[in-house]
Parts: C-alpha cells; sequence; structure tokens
C-alpha cells in the first residue's frame, strides 16, 4: 500500500501543476508550468481563462511527472483548481462562452442589479457568500444581459475543475464544494437553490452534483493518449482549493487554519454557521467544507502586502541595491525596536485606502515601523479568531498558520502573544494537494476516515508557545 500513488491536478491562478503523492503523504515528483489569464476576444476589455491552453498545460505536467514514477503505482487521480469560475457547455461539454476570470471587471456593474432583486442581505442568509463582483451569480447575470443566446442554448455550466474533469473523462458532473462558492446555493441544503435561480431568471442547469471523494469516471482513450496516463484510471472528483488546504493543513473540526500570503484568510471548520448581521457586518463568507455538515467560516485581509510596502517604503535603499536576506535583515532590525517600541500605531487596511500611521517622531526607526506593522496584523488576526470562535460556538486552543507568512519568526512570536495560545506552523508546504491527495486515499479505502488519514500522513509543526510578555504586543 506504501508504494501506492495518487495524482493531484492542481489549477491554480498563477501556476498548473501535476504532484504524485504517496499514500504517506511523501511527494514522488511534481511539475508547474506558469498559469495566466486572457484577454476576451468577444468583449473589448474582459479576462477569460484560456481552457484550451490550460488543458495543455496540464497534460504537459502530467507527462513530466509520469516520466518520473512508476505509471503502474498511478491508482487515482484527482483536481482541484480555483473556486467561482466556470462556463456553460452544450450537451458534449464544448464551451458555449470562454471561462470569465475572477479578475475581470465588467461583472461590477451587476452587484447593484442584484441588489434590486434580491437585497443582499437575503442573499447572504440564503448561500452564506459575501458580496464579491466575481461571484458566479454575477457571471451567469451578465451572459444574460449580453448574450443571452448562450444560456438559451447552455445544456449546463460547468465549473473549472469539472471543465478538466471533462477532459480527463467525458463526464459531465460538478462538485459540492464549487458550488459552495457561487453564491447560488442554499447552504444548509448544499445544493443550488431554485429560489435564487428562479429570482433572478437563470436557468437552473448545473449538470449533477457530486461530493468530493466521489469516483466520476476513468481516463478517457484520448486522454491517456495525451497525458501518458493509463486508460481507465480513475479519477476521483476534488473541487474548491480552499477546502483541500485546510484538510491538508491537518486542521480537525473547530480548529482555524490562517493562510498566510500577500492576502490573509483565517479559516475554520465547525458545524455551526452564523448568517446574521455580525457576519454580515464582518465580511465573513462561508463556504461547504469537503464533509458535510461542516462549514467554512472565514475572513480575509491584506497582509505580506503590507509587508511589502514597508520593506519598499523603509528599505528602499536595499531593495534598489538588489541586497539578498533583505527579510532576515528586517526581522533583525524588528527584534531590536521590541526592547523599545516607540508610540508607533501602525493601521494596516492600505487595500481600502483607511491605512494610517502615527506616534513617529525624529527618532522613529524603520525597525519601529515594521514592528508596528507586525503587531497590527496580529491584532487583525486575534479580531477575526475571536469572530470566528463566536459565530461558529467554540474556543480554539492552537492557531494553524500555512503559506509564506509562516516562515517569519518574529511576526510568529507576536502571533501566539497576541493570541495567547500556540501557533502551529505547518512544515508541508503542499497543504493543497495533500488535502486532496487525502480524500482521494479515503476513496481508495487507504484510511477510513479523513481524520485517520490526517493523523497518519507525513505532516510535521514548528510550535511557538505565547510568552509572557515584557513588551506591549
Amino acid at each position: 500500500m506504501k508504494d501506492e500513488v495518487v495524482l493531484v491536478l492542481d489549477c491554480g491562478a498563477t501556476n498548473v501543476r501535476a504532484v504524485a503523492i504517496k499514500t504517506d503523504g511523501k511527494i514522488l515528483a511534481a511539475w508547474q508550468e506558469p498559469n495566466r489569464t486572457v484577454p476576451d476576444p468577444l468583449f473589448p476589455g474582459g479576462i477569460i481563462w484560456d481552457i484550451e491552453a490550460i488543458w495543455r498545460k496540464i497534460t504537459l505536467c502530467i507527462q513530466s511527472v509520469v516520466e518520473k514514477v512508476e505509471v503502474s503505482s498511478i491508482k487515482a487521480l484527482t483536481l482541484t483548481t480555483f473556486g467561482v469560475n466556470g462556463a456553460p457547455v452544450n450537451g458534449k461539454g464544448d464551451l458555449l462562452y470562454p471561462v470569465i476570470s475572477w479578475q475581470c471587471q465588467r461583472t461590477i456593474p451587476l452587484m447593484e442589479m442584484a441588489e434590486q432583486i434580491i437585497p443582499f442581505r437575503q442573499l447572504y442568509q440564503k448561500s452564506g457568500i459575501h458580496q464579491y463582483s466575481f461571484n458566479t451569480l454575477y457571471t451567469l447575470m451578465w451572459l444574460k444581459e449580453n448574450r443571452p443566446d448562450v444560456l438559451d442554448r447552455m445544456k449546463g455550466f460547468l465549473f473549472i475543475s469539472s471543465l478538466l474533469i471533462h477532459r480527463l473523462t467525458g463526464v459531465l458532473v460538478n462538485d459540492t464544494t464549487m458550488a459552495g462558492t457561487s453564491m447560488l446555493t442554499n447552504i444548509n441544503k448544499r445544493s443550488f437553490s431554485t429560489g435564487i435561480l428562479s429570482a433572478f431568471g437563470l436557468p437552473n442547469k448545473f449538470f449533477e452534483l457530486a461530493e468530493p471523494g466521489t469516483k466520476v469516471g476513468k481516463v478517457s482513450k484520448v486522454a491517456a493518449e495525451a497525458t501518458g496516463l493509463p486508460k481507465g484510471l480513475p479519477v476521483i472528483i476534488g473541487g474548491h482549493d480552499t477546502q483541500f488546504a485546510l484538510i491538508g493543513s491537518g486542521a480537525g473540526q473547530n480548529e482555524m487554519v490562517l493562510s498566510s500570503g500577500t492576502w490573509e484568510i483565517l479559516m475554520t471548520r465547525s458545524r455551526q454557521v452564523d448568517l446574521g448581521e455580525t457576519s454580515i457586518a464582518a465580511g465573513l463568507t462561508n463556504e461547504l467544507d469537503v464533509v458535510p455538515g461542516i462549514y467554512n467560516t472565514g475572513k480575509q485581509w491584506l497582509a505580506s502586502g503590507v509587508i511589502e510596502w514597508v520593506k519598499k517604503s523603509f528599505f528602499r535603499a536595499e531593495v534598489e541595491a538588489g541586497e539578498r536576506g533583505l527579510y532576515s535583515k528586517m526581522q533583525d532590525e524588528g527584534l531590536q525596536a521590541r526592547k523599545n517600541p516607540g508610540d508607533v500605531v501602525f493601521h494596516p487596511d492600505l487595500a481600502t485606502n483607511e491605512g494610517l500611521l502615527s506616534g513617529i517622531g525624529l527618532k522613529t526607526t524603520r525597525g519601529q515601523v515594521y514592528l508596528a506593522a507586525l503587531r497590527a496584523l496580529a491584532e487583525k488576526t486575534r479580531e477575526a479568531k475571536d469572530l470566528l470562535e463566536k459565530t461558529g460556538g467554540f474556543r480554539a486552543n492552537a492557531l494553524i498558520i500555512a503559506g509564506g507568512g509562516s516562515r517569519n519568526a518574529l511576526w510568529n512570536q507576536i502571533r501566539a502573544n497576541t493570541l495567547s495560545i500556540p501557533v502551529k506552523c505547518v512544515s508541508q508546504p503542499e497543504t493543497t494537494v495533500l488535502g486532496a491527495a487525502l480524500v482521494a486515499m479515503q476513496t481508495m479505502n487507504v484510511f477510513s476516515s479523513i481524520e485517520e488519514g490526517a493523523n497518519a500522513l507525513a505532516r510535521t509543526y514548528e510550535t511557538i508557545n505565547p510568552e509572557e510578555p515584557v513588551w506591549p504586543d
């Protein structure tokens, strides 16, 4: 059993990857190709995902990985992607309009139109999804307003993960985690809401919904010839990458995971979801976990993007000189500033142009500014933690951190001090593909449950405990 392999395809907004993972969680081989949006040839100024180009890159990634592993050891394939985006297709699975990217601005005016049909608060209380212009609802509204002929000819809508599943198997099927990002579902019923679709005059055409881990088909002859995979290899449906990152990070129920990058997203796995005014005002979004009956509630804010602004603004000479080890230097100066943090106060809401830096004097150092930024971002995490605990009805006893921001030792210590709970940094960087592989392994009967698999897979943490503070973190 230890020699058996799951092949995970991870289609991200930056890279497309194929990763071969053994059933003990160790990565045998991986390959990636860059991914990017392209202009929409049918709409000036529009941005789309080129599925043909993505499929070519996926085949290249698979071919490169297959060359490095014993093909007979690959027992299943699964796939995970970013959420929301997809396209209308005909009965053969052919696109009737390109996949409009979440980065495209064309859907922004539709948000105001939607408000006149169903007020956002009512939509939120049904779907659990917060108001973002890239939500699938607004994409379908745009097609209805601008290309009604497409919706008339549409056999069904496939999310981007399912478009790729179709390329592999010929099967037309969607999954619940991707549907849960659309703003078109009933969060409590784990299915599309006929009420929402009817109110907006949208067709209820989404093909069958399958749960993550369902065997939905086998690699077709055409896909086998294109990829080098064996014909008939079982294909297990995956879904939205956020859900698998939570699983791959080792989060159990009522545990929080902080994905720390340019943006930080704090999410939890809880059996309780709050769709009231507190959650609406706080901008919480609620997605469907891999496991039915569990919800993933999350809050996000600009994080490493703030650190980058500090770097460019206060460490400009080193940036322009291309100095290596600059992040370590920033941490060293931040550590020095802890002895005398001064009166610097940083409000890090730079994404909304509400950022504020105060308490600066003639003796203020850049290390103090950097330290103030870390402290402010840690406070953002504490506020989000308190909010998720309140809405989820639990108390977290630790915080799991994944992503680039988890490698900042000073930041992690400040987080632990601010939250008054241990911080567990995931040493395994491939949390998303690991989570997707784990779900597939359960289907393969390697593990009897996700919990058993999460405990068994190769994963290590660096734990940072709260200090007895002698400085104001």
